[in-house]
C-alpha cells in the first residue's frame, strides 16, 4: 500500500509483536491461583474491571504532555493489557494464533481466531488479530467488519483505528482513511507512521 512498508502495516494492526502475548498470561495465571493480600474492596473487583482501570491510567499517561520517551513503554503496556483475558486458555490461544500468523501459517491462525471469537465474543484483541489476517488475505470488507467489532468493544484501540485507515486506503477511499488516521492519532498521538499517512493524505486532499 502506498506510503507504508509491510512492517508498518503489521505494526499498525498487530501492535508491538508477540512478546506482549507470551509473558503476561503466565503472571496472570499465578495471580488467579493465589489470592493477594490486598484489601477486600480490591479483591472484590473483577479482573476485567481491574484491567479497565489500568487501561484508563495508561491512556492518561499516553496523553501526558511530558510523555515523550516514555510513550513506547506505555504503548507496550496497553498492548499487554489488550492481550489479557479472564480465561488463561484464551490468552494462550491468542498467542499461538499470533505466532502462526507471524510464521505465515494462515489457515492455522484463522482456525484458532475463528474459535476464539466464537468462544470469547467480547475479546477485542481476538477480533483485531483476525482483522489483520483478513487484511493480509486482501479480504478487506471482512477486515473492516472485524475492526468495527474491535471498536465496539474498545473504542480507544489505536491499532484497529490505524488498521482501519490502511484498509480504507486499499479500498480506494482516501477521505474515510484520513478520518480513521486522525481518530487514531487523537487516541495515540505518538504513532509516527500514522502521522506520515495523515500528512501525505492532507497534501493530496487539502479540502478535507
Amino acid at each position: 500500500m502506498r506510503g507504508f512498508s509491510a512492517v508498518a502495516i503489521l505494526l499498525g494492526l498487530l501492535g508491538l509483536g508477540l512478546g506482549m502475548l507470551t509473558s503476561a498470561p503466565l503472571a496472570l495465571a499465578q495471580d488467579r491461583d493465589k489470592p493477594s493480600s490486598k484489601t477486600v474492596e480490591v479483591q472484590r473487583k473483577s479482573p476485567s474491571a481491574m484491567r479497565s482501570e489500568e487501561l484508563d491510567k495508561l491512556f492518561a499517561q499516553l496523553h501526558d504532555v511530558n510523555a515523550g520517551r516514555q510513550a513506547p513503554l506505555v504503548e507496550q503496556k496497553i498492548w499487554a493489557n489488550w492481550g489479557r483475558n479472564d480465561s488463561v486458555t484464551a490468552e494462550l490461544l491468542l498467542g499461538q494464533a499470533a505466532k502462526a500468523l507471524n510464521a505465515q501459517e494462515y489457515q492455522a491462525a484463522e482456525d484458532m481466531l475463528n474459535r476464539l471469537v466464537a468462544d470469547k465474543p467480547d475479546y477485542a484483541e481476538a477480533w483485531n488479530r483476525r482483522a489483520t489476517l483478513h487484511f493480509m488475505a486482501q479480504r478487506y470488507e471482512k477486515s473492516l467488519g472485524d475492526i468495527d467489532r474491535v471498536l465496539e468493544l474498545e473504542p480507544r484501540h489505536f491499532g484497529a483505528l490505524s488498521g482501519q485507515g490502511m484498509v480504507l486506503e486499499a479500498l480506494g477511499r482516501p477521505d474515510a482513511a484520513l478520518k480513521a488516521y486522525r481518530e487514531a492519532l487523537s487516541v495515540n498521538p505518538h504513532m509516527g507512521a500514522v502521522q506520515q499517512a495523515v500528512q501525505r493524505l492532507e497534501k493530496e486532499r487539502p479540502d478535507i
